[in-house]
């Protein structure tokens, strides 16, 4: 079994000095933790594959294709694979486990 304290991941995540931090990876799926603080552009581009966003802490904003909605923990979030997506108006860092099926950069182009 694999198994990961939240405690642990936000420490490694802050000792890489990096937003995201990919702490499991299989063929399927891979997951991390992503972290922004207020007023940090969000840089992301579509991916190719389908991700899910999980709101741990914080709160902001995120715009997923036209439809815009508020962030607050508990809020679970669905992007399809290439459809734009950001998180933006960040007011309280936002912490948020992500999951993409499969494995994000397995669909890339080689």
């Amino acid at each position: 079994m694999d198994a990961f304290e939240l405690a642990d991941l936000l420490a490694q995540r802050t000792a890489t000095g990096a937003a995201y931090l990919e702490f499991l990876s299989v063929p399927d799926l891979s997951v991390g933790l992503y972290v922004l603080a207020p007023g940090q552009p969000d840089l992301q581009r579509p991916h190719t594959e389908d991700e899910v966003y999980f709101v741990i802490s914080g709160r902001g904003r995120v715009t997923v294709g036209d439809e815009t909605r508020d962030v607050r923990p508990g809020l679970v979030v669905f992007v399809a694979t290439a459809v734009p997506h950001r998180f933006h108006d960040v007011t309280e860092e936002l912490t948020l486990l992500v999951a993409f099926g499969p494995a994000e950069g397995s669909r890339a182009p080689a």
